[in-house]
């Protein structure tokens, strides 16, 4: 009999330990894609993400146990704006960006776009800086990882010059996916403020309604979100935790 009971003992730990791993690998994952390019145009400066809006959706997802993966074009080290390490620009997430190791590895270590699956993630988000406007702009392998995730009623959500990523994005009928859409990014009134209108190859804003999104603006350099179903777009650096705060409602 006492045989019996260690067995059915034993038997209890082991399945305990089997539910235990196969939560931990359920664990929530958000897909981040940032840029690789880092030239800004012909001016012989850098670009890159802009890390305020890399560092502070990442911290908010990891603080609320959810595990991100950071992929780019190129995998590799995600180029950071040199701009966006101006002492004016510093927020309590971006010092915290560079006091962690962890983190500043994670971004020097992404994975290429082409080696990741939406089925392994709960949503994708997509930080800017000008850095999108050059390559994920015209990405195919970035523009139908978005579709596949939005064909999975997964949401997407961008920050800033981000949506540049999702302008040209089409679906299977050849249709803009933001055709009919709400959607905001990094207004014509701010990219005349920062002094890169024709440096830019091309003004965000127009760009997106151009292709049918009904673009709308907040106060420049003030936190403003746009949410049409799965879709959230933001319009600047100031919009970026609120456009994770959305994302991660939308995921819970």
């Amino acid at each position: 009999m006492k045989n019996i009971i260690k067995s059915v003992f034993v038997a209890m730990l082991v399945m305990t330990g089997v539910i235990a791993t196969a939560q931990k690998s359920q664990k929530t994952k958000v897909l981040f894609v940032l840029t690789s390019h880092d030239k800004l145009g012909d001016t012989g400066e850098l670009t890159g993400s802009w890390i305020e809006e890399f560092a502070t959706p990442y911290f908010f997802f990891l603080d609320k146990g959810i595990e991100v993966v950071i992929a780019t074009p190129k995998g590799g080290q995600a180029p950071i704006d040199p701009k966006s390490n101006d002492p004016s620009f510093q927020t309590p997430a971006t010092k915290r960006f560079y006091a962690d190791k962890n983190a500043q590895k994670a971004l020097s270590t992404t994975v290429k776009i082409t080696t990741v699956k939406q089925e392994d993630f709960k949503a994708v988000f997509y930080p800017g800086g000008h850095g999108p406007m050059w390559d994920l702009a015209t990405d195919k392998n970035s523009m139908k990882l978005i579709m596949e995730f939005y064909n999975n009623s997964k949401p997407i959500a961008f920050v800033c010059h981000a949506p540049a990523a999702l302008a040209n994005v089409k679906d299977k009928n050849g249709n803009y996916l933001i055709a009919g859409k709400k959607v905001t990014g990094f207004s014509n009134t701010e990219e005349a403020a920062v002094g890169l209108t024709k440096v830019v190859p091309f003004l965000l804003e127009d760009r997106l309604k151009e292709h049918g999104g009904k673009y709308s603006q907040g106060a420049d350099w003030s936190s403003y979100v746009v949410e049409d179903g799965l879709l959230l777009t933001g319009q600047n650096p100031q919009s970026s935790e609120e456009v994770a705060s959305k994302l991660l409602s939308k995921i819970n």
